[in-house]
């Protein structure tokens, strides 16, 4: 219960926070271009709270949270007295309106270079891409790549961290053929492979695309030491306490083998079980019954609700990311680009097909990513702001005219028509828009719900 408001008050905070700057982009260029602002609104539905400011403009936090909006003055809506026909929205030049609904994406994608040029100021360790093993029968499988290598550039972009890692795979998705370069820790001889992907199976929403290529990262090992027990948990009822060293279970030795643990335990769901366990130097018996929970595959399997410690990370094995304030501007705006140019082209490919539609995420996910982001720290909260703030620009340019960037492409052809689109049109436009978006967010929504149940 504690997840669910959890994640739903990350969900709130991040999309208030990016509706509230993409709104305030129009809302500012509006009032450069002298255009009156009758309501800036956070939300929809019944109104939680507003105020006026000394030009008039009501402002306002609704109830429902997905979304908001700028109400300019405007003939084409309201009626307009005379003496305000001047600061009416229609009344602009097409150049300034074009300003004005433009200035909303562009709003997004300063708020995700001001979140980078945040995260790089605080900077933060990370460790290396370095290979852990290969999966065999996999893509990399094919190559000569081997374990303890460092992935250091993908199609000839530099990657200094498994974000990057990942973020370079998902731009290419549906491509043939991928460039890998990697190197041995602490050499500086930087070997290049070709990864035949034509057969390559990448679900975005399933797996990592390391993982789908066959690669697994370095991780220290993990040791069947506990460090953390869960309240309420079998392990905790039966007495297991953190500090405690898990030897065997029913007389099946496990020692400094996590993965072995895991696997006998889930093998006993409900079933009375043994453990041998080192505590304070002194062996000691403990019995209990594993829970029982669905795994992936819909089984059922057992539990205790326990969490290892894992030996330190190798200092060769972490990098750490920091720049100055001159530095970090560069940085956060080739940040911003590249993921501009990632998330442009899975949008391409997702039209294509190259992408399957199953991957699309709505508030659900949305959600959950913020949960999990926001508990994990401020850094890692900052990185998900802006790649959702990245893309929030973007949907908002697709030319579908209830979309800003349907009321761009309505304006660009007004520029070069020297008239404005036909109403008629503009009206079957928007009815279209609706339909399409609707579809996309049924979609969305679908795969959310279908989501929750794995």
């Amino acid at each position: 219960m504690f997840e669910f408001f959890w994640n739903l008050a990350s969900f709130i905070v991040a999309l208030g926070l990016l509706i509230t700057v993409h709104e305030y982009g129009h809302f500012w260029v509006a009032r450069r271009c002298n255009v009156k602002v009758e309501r800036f609104s956070i939300g929809f539905g019944k109104k939680l709270f507003k105020t006026y400011d000394k030009h008039g403009t009501e402002f306002v936090i609704a109830m429902i949270p997905l979304g908001g909006y700028v109400k300019m003055l405007d003939e084409r809506v309201d009626d307009v007295a005379e003496e305000d026909l001047p600061y009416a929205f229609n009344r602009k030049s097409v150049l300034q309106r074009i300003a004005i609904v433009a200035a909303g994406p562009l709003a997004n994608f300063i708020f995700a270079v001001f979140a980078f040029y945040c995260l790089l100021l605080i900077g933060q360790t990370h460790p290396k891409p370095v290979i852990g093993s290969i999966e065999p029968d996999s893509i990399v499988s094919q190559t000569a790549i081997t374990s303890e290598q460092e992935i250091v550039a993908i199609n000839g972009e530099k990657t200094q961290t498994w974000g990057e890692v990942q973020m370079a795979l998902f731009g290419l998705i549906g491509d043939e053929e991928i460039a890998i370069s990697t190197r041995e820790l602490g050499s500086s001889l930087v070997r290049d492979y070709s990864l035949n992907t034509s057969s390559w199976d990448f679900e975005p929403s399933k797996m990592s695309a390391m993982k789908s290529l066959g690669i697994v990262p370095y991780y220290p090992k993990v040791l069947t030491t506990i460090a953390l027990v869960s309240a309420g948990s079998p392990a905790e009822m039966a007495g297991i306490q953190a500090g405690d060293r898990i030897l065997s279970i029913d007389g099946i030795a496990v020692t400094d083998n996590w993965q072995e643990l895991v696997k006998q335990v889930e093998q006993r769901p409900g079933q009375d079980t043994q453990l041998s366990v080192l505590r304070d130097g002194q062996m000691q018996q403990i019995s209990l019954t594993p829970g029982t929970k669905d795994s992936d595959g819909g089984r059922k399997v057992g539990f205790i609700g326990v969490s290892p410690t894992a030996e330190a990370w190798p200092e060769e094995n972490l990098i750490d990311i920091q720049y100055g304030p001159l530095v970090a501007i560069g940085m956060a705006f080739e940040e911003t680009w590249k993921l501009i140019r990632v998330s442009v082209n899975a949008i391409g490919k997702l039209i294509t097909g190259d992408v399957s539609v199953s991957n699309l995420s709505g508030p659900i996910g949305i959600a959950q990513g913020a949960g999990d982001s926001a508990s994990i720290g401020i850094v890692y909260f900052l990185s998900f702001l802006a790649l959702i703030s990245v893309n929030l620009g973007i949907i908002n340019l697709l030319p579908l005219p209830v979309l800003d960037g349907g009321h761009l492409l309505y304006y660009v052809i007004e520029l070069f028509s020297g008239k404005p689109v036909p109403e008629k049109v503009q009206e079957i436009g928007f009815k279209f828009g609706a339909l399409v978006l609707l579809m996309l967010m049924s979609v969305a929504l679908f795969n959310d719900f279908s989501r929750l149940g794995q």
